[in-house]
């Protein structure tokens, strides 16, 4: 679930952030979108290896927000560059695409958003929340 929440805040803030600036997100010309999807795919499964990995304890430490929000913005941001270097074959304009991303907010937005959303993970996994059920699935109280 915080997986999900992590790309639908991510798009979202990506998207809010390109309408407040007025300028692209890659703004670099003839980039393409090819980078942008491909580091947001990383981003998202980097995101939820190391979330799952947190998780797993018994009692997990909410410290590991840093560790995955970190890891998450970093990764992020290198795929990005990668896949632009890649499609251009130029390795200036990756280094371009990924000081754009930095200067730009891309990677602050992509860095709150892995923040928040752990931070949800790890607390939905220290109060041990269960799905929700209907009130004709519980245990009968009465033992009828």
């Amino acid at each position: 679930m915080t997986t999900i929440g992590f790309f639908a805040l991510a798009v979202f803030g990506l998207g809010a952030l390109s309408i407040a600036t007025d300028t692209d997100i890659i703004a670099i010309p003839g980039v393409g979108q090819a980078p942008g999807i491909v580091g947001m795919v990383i981003a998202v499964a980097v995101f939820a290896g190391i979330l799952w990995l947190a998780v797993r304890i018994k009692h997990p430490r909410f410290r590991s927000v840093w560790t995955i929000s970190i890891t998450t913005a970093l990764v992020h941001l290198l795929a990005v560059g990668l896949v632009a270097a890649i499609a251009t074959g130029e390795f200036v304009t990756a280094m371009a695409v990924m000081g754009g991303l930095i200067t730009g907010g891309a990677s602050l937005v992509i860095l709150v958003v892995a923040a928040v959303a752990s931070w949800a993970g790890v607390a939905l996994r220290r109060t041990k929340a269960k799905h929700p059920q209907w009130p004709w699935e519980r245990e009968d109280p009465n033992g009828s």
